[in-house]
């Protein structure tokens, strides 16, 4: 068969594993390896594995950051179904809310506007495309006014995050015919679910997938189950209705939910009170057309209890700021953003549609005379300001500088700088008179901190940010926790007590208003920027004190891998609160008592891994839930659910008995589930979610018990991003380097909570270590009967098969712990390496046969989870074993010797010191002259070695180990101070010796090399000898240090020996200036008529 070649380049052995992918996943489907069926009773610890994932939602294909998620589960599932365990792993497909509706409704646009199939401008043209009127939902819901106006052209639709719809459905390879059909919400439903599992079990995922559903009503068992769910909720007080501050999309005409949101995700309202200052008549020229109204420069502030020091307020000069019309007497001056955000909290005369009465600047404001409430100045001015952001609150701002630095070093430049008022025309009476006023005494900054705070840090204007920024940080909340009250009614308190009362005082006499916005910038997935609405709707009852103690006891008891994991969930139930849990727009679930609502997207993925134990029951491995199934959805009554739940008793139905009750036996043979795998942005809403919705639904015994959390996926070093072009769907991945190859990546990306990396190299590396691997195991099938048999009796043997035990113990710890990285290291790279230096230490005697097979055994299981078609070929096909690899349990081991694995080190390291000392005795000590030989004659060669062995400290370097170990602190880790060393050196023996001031000399040095080895190695390194003997392994070994070293003849010798020591001969002083110690022998090289007449001379 011909290479697969493309520029240039040989594809043949990815071409390979994908061959092998194919047949293994047809003989898998074959004999359902993967299906999931219970025991016949209840499973004792360790002999279940339930394990799931957050489902993908379906209005694109699935890209390598799915599958990175998905990558944990399933190593971690293949693990525990190698092992022996009973294992399940289901996988379904989220199409609940509002991207799949927003989608198909901007095609839909795009074809009306457009044509079908759409021609977009091809340059940039005058006028503009006016699409308001068509993009307006139809229950009235105000459209942005700049929204749908553009002079994008088709260049433009095809870059970046402004891509038309219809080039996004390109993107996937659809055709135009095709790309239409999506303008039907339904349809994308049919379409990317189904290839999402095409790519699923192309990549080798061990699902049962007879499980698999997908989410709203157009499947009426899961529609059923998610009614229940809500019934139930409801029934125990835990769904309300309530007026609230939400996040809200005004082109949806809904609550935008963090599902619903293109950036903005866990964004939260924030409150303030809307300082209302009264402009007082008479009116300025630019505000006549007001005249008759009562008209407020309309502050927010979130620090109510200083309004008493009040002194003027700010504007900015060229901000844009409107009169919008809040009811048929009041006007409020704000900004635009600030009015859409007040129209849908029911503070516009026209509900949602902000009505602008007189555009303004900044400057038309500067110089107004207010009456602000609870302001000590009867008459306030507003004044400009240049650093007020007008995307944050009203951008009108209240000013006291006794409190705020902003606000002292802005009305202090006005002071000093004349210039400056002339430039905004700002009168001094405006500003001159006004002092700062004491209302606060903060402990270290008096009564007046901002002025204080702003000495201390030099601050020179109002343009010093960071300083600024500095100041607010020392004073702010130490005003709030440690500041007292010097005035007004709630004089004596402290700041913290009095905010509240004097907020809701200015809020009930009508002196202030609430008013929300998001804390930061919110796109929704249609495009519009979201408000803050205050709506009447469905929400649970999150936070509330009971559950959440609930919610709590269940986070302590499960098993989360990362501390970092368990801090974002206690962070998360400390500030969640109701959540809004109904939409009127998108797809999904229908409220069942309120049908006019959908349940969102969040709120219907909670409690969905216990329909899994059931689904493939009701649903007969369909996933839409069509009519094949022998129940029917209306017999799924709530009474039925919640006998199959455990909650209930046996309900009225006419179910057969004997399904009703294999129900309740999968529900309650697979739960609870042992583990759910996610991103960790979904600390922060679905699984606590999740924790939430199973301690109210189910007995404490039936609550999650685990959850491990990833970061994202980087692609070589850099953000997955599909406009710079870094992206890849799992199929792409797939594709090009194979599964197996991918799975390989996957694994060696990373672990922990941190973003992970998958290296293109480290995917192409893995298609030549397999395919290498897999041509190396048919060689020795061909050399088999050359292999040497019977039992293992080499020191080689017995480093190999010690180093196969160790691996399968850590490898076996390290799928355990969910660090697979780990996993990969020892149970591939390390056991190679192994297997590779065993090949080379056998030298002319061989390699044990039986000893080469337990390997390949051994190496197949391991990688088994990361690589499992790989591993099935090599099991079938090569090891001729029956059955498959991903079930045929784990290796069996005996107990690793550390202390053998450390003599091999101990000889490797020995081996390369000897090559390093060989070369620098046959360079000699200086360079060869010009014109010298470059190699010594023959009789000259150094071929005989004399390796020095010295198996134990004495003499003064006893002692120092000895003083070293009394003298370190086990508990904390480290070393008694230097001092305390010196004089217990002082008090030994070796302190009285007479020669102690040079022995001292060479103790120090000693001391420091041994306390610094032991930071890297641990208390061994004070040991007096090795716990092997040193002489004895080299000995042994003579052959392969001969082979490595180039040498004819070895000698190991003790350096106690003073016969032995003479064999060196003239190079006697490389042995006396660098003597041997434990664990570091000395080797001396000599050629063979130096080592003759050395004997003959030992010999007379």
């Amino acid at each position: 068969m011909a290479s697969n070649t493309e520029g240039g380049r040989s594809f043949s052995r990815r071409d390979q594993l994908l061959r092998i992918q194919s047949e293994v996943q047809k003989r898998w489907e074959e004999h359902k390896v993967f299906d999931a069926n219970p025991g016949n009773k209840p499973p004792e610890p360790g002999e279940k594995f339930f394990g799931n994932f957050p489902y993908p939602y379906m209005n694109g294909l699935l890209h390598l950051g799915h599958a990175f998620t998905v990558s944990k589960l399933e190593f971690a599932a293949a693990y525990h179904r190698l092992r022996g365990c009973n294992v399940l792993l289901p996988f379904a497909f989220h199409c609940t809310g509002m991207p799949i509706k927003a989608s198909a409704d901007k095609l839909a646009r795009e074809v009306r506007q457009f044509g079908n199939p759409p021609v977009f401008p091809s340059t940039e043209e005058d006028s503009t495309i006016e699409a308001v009127e068509e993009s307006k939902p139809e229950d009235g819901s105000v459209v942005a006014p700049d929204k749908f106006k553009s002079k994008r052209s088709k260049a433009v639709a095809k870059s970046g995050g402004n891509k038309s719809q219809w080039e996004i459905m390109r993107s996937f390879g659809l055709s135009d015919s095709d790309i239409a059909k999506f303008q039907d919400p339904y349809h994308w439903l049919t379409y990317f679910p189904p290839l999402a599992k095409e790519d699923l079990k192309a990549f080798g995922l061990g699902c049962d997938w007879r499980r698999s559903f997908i989410t709203t009503d157009m499947n009426p068992f899961y529609d059923s189950f998610v009614r229940w769910q809500m019934r139930k909720l409801k029934g125990m007080g835990k769904i309300v209705k309530d007026m609230r501050y939400t996040i809200y999309s005004p082109l949806d005409g809904q609550p935008c939910a963090d599902h619903d949101r293109a950036s903005g995700e866990g964004v939260q309202p924030q409150e303030y009170a809307l300082i209302k200052m009264e402009i007082i008549p008479p009116f300025p020229p630019q505000l006549k057309v007001l005249e008759g109204r009562k008209v407020y420069l309309a502050a927010a502030t979130l620090r109510p209890e200083t309004m008493y020091g009040q002194t003027n307020c700010w504007v900015l000069p060229d901000g844009k700021y409107g009169a919008y019309e809040i009811n048929e007497t009041d006007v409020f001056i704000v900004t635009q953003r600030a009015a859409l955000n007040l129209a849908y909290q029911k503070l516009s005369r026209v509900p949602e549609k902000p009505t602008c009465l007189l555009e303004l600047t900044g400057h038309d404001l500067i110089g107004l005379s207010l009456k602000s409430p609870l302001a000590f100045n009867e008459t306030i001015y507003s004044l400009p300001m240049l650093t007020i952001l007008t995307d944050k609150g009203t951008g009108i701002v209240t000013s006291v500088p006794s409190d705020s630095p902003d606000d002292y070093m802005a009305l202090q430049d006005l002071k000093s700088k004349p210039a400056l008022r002339s430039k905004f025309g700002v009168k001094d009476e405006w500003v001159m008179p006004f002092q700062v006023i004491p209302i606060i005494n903060i402990p270290e900054f008096g009564d007046v901190s901002a002025e204080k705070v702003c000495t201390d840090l030099k601050i020179k204007s109002q343009n010093d940010k960071d300083k600024l920024a500095e100041a607010k940080r020392l004073t702010y909340l130490k005003g709030f926790t440690d500041g007292t009250m010097l005035v007004g009614e709630f004089k004596g308190k402290k700041v913290q007590e009095a905010k509240p009362l004097i907020r809701n005082e200015l809020l009930e006499t009508g002196q202030a208003v609430m008013y929300s916005e998001p804390e930061k910038k919110v796109m929704s997935r249609s495009g519009d920027e979201c408000v803050v609405a205050l709506t009447d709707q469905w929400y649970i009852t999150y936070g509330e004190t009971e559950w959440k103690e609930k919610a709590e006891d269940c986070l302590a008891s499960m098993m989360l891998y990362s501390e970092e994991t368990r801090h974002g969930f206690e962070h998360t139930l400390s500030w969640l609160n109701q959540w809004a849990c109904s939409r009127s727009f998108g797809l999904g679930t229908h409220i069942p008592w309120d049908e006019q609502f959908l349940v969102e997207s969040l709120s219907d993925s909670t409690l969905y891994m216990a329909y899994y134990t059931v689904a493939h029951l009701l649903q007969n491995g369909d996933m839409y839930g069509s009519d094949t199934s022998s129940v029917k959805p209306e017999q799924m009554t709530d009474e039925v659910w919640d006998y199959v739940f455990g909650v209930g008793p046996v309900p009225k139905t006419d179910i057969p008995a004997s399904l009703l009750n294999k129900m309740k036996e999968e529900f309650e043979f697979w739960y609870p589930f042992d583990l759910r795998v996610s991103g960790k942005d979904l600390i922060q809403n679905h699984l606590t979610f999740c924790m939430y919705n199973h301690t109210a639904l189910l007995p404490k015994e039936q609550w999650p018990r685990g959850f491990r959390c990833n970061g994202h996926l980087m692609l070589n070093s850099e953000k997955m991003s599909k406009s710079t072009g870094n992206f890849r769907t799992l199929r792409q991945a797939i594709e090009e380097f194979s599964s197996d190859a991918t799975r390989f990546s996957l694994a060696d990306a990373g672990d922990g909570m941190d973003d992970a990396n998958f290296v293109f190299e480290t995917a192409n590396s893995a298609i030549l270590r397999l395919t290498k691997e897999i041509a190396w195991m048919e060689e020795v099938l061909v050399a088999d009967s050359c292999l040497r048999a019977g039992p293992l009796t080499t020191y080689a043997d017995r480093v190999f098969a010690n180093e196969i035990n160790i691996a399968i113990k850590s490898a076996g710890q390290h799928y355990n712990d969910f660090m697979f990285r780990d996993a990969l290291k020892v149970g591939f790279y390390d056991l190679q390496a192994a297997r590779d230096e065993y090949r080379f230490s056998c030298g002319a005697g061989g390699m044990n046969r039986d000893l080469l097979w337990r390997f390949m055994d051994v190496q197949t299981r391991l990688i088994t989870p990361i690589c499992p078609h790989y591993a099935e070929h090599v099991w079938k096909n090569i090891l001729k074993r029956d059955g498959f690899v991903v079930n045929a349990g784990w290796p069996m081991a005996d107990a690793p010797d550390l202390i053998l694995r450390r003599a091999n080190k101990y000889l490797q390291d020995s081996i390369a010191l000897m090559r390093k000392l060989l070369q620098k005795q046959v360079s000699g000590p200086k360079k060869a002259k010009k014109g010298a030989p470059a190699t010594p004659a023959e009789e000259n060669k150094l071929t005989v070695g004399l390796i020095y062995v010295s198996e134990q400290y004495d003499g003064w370097k006893e002692e120092c180990l000895r003083i070293l170990r009394t003298k370190f602190d086990s508990a904390k880790g480290s070393f008694a101070p230097d001092q305390e060393i010196l004089e217990a050196l002082r008090g030994s023996a070796v302190g009285k010796d007479a020669n102690f001031k040079n022995i001292l000399k060479l103790c120090m040095p000693f001391l420091k090399f041994k306390k610094d080895e032991v930071r890297l190695v641990g208390l061994q390194a004070l040991d007096l000898k090795l716990p092997f003997g040193e002489i004895e392994v080299l000995q042994e070994n003579s052959d392969l240090i001969k082979r490595q070293l180039g040498l004819e003849l070895v000698e190991v010798l003790s350096a106690s020996d003073d016969a032995a020591c003479s064999k060196a001969g003239p190079h006697i002083s490389l042995l006396t200036q660098n003597p041997p110690s434990p664990g570091n022998p000395v080797a001396v090289f000599l050629s063979k008529s130096e080592f003759s007449t050395g004997c003959s001379q030992n010999g007379a």
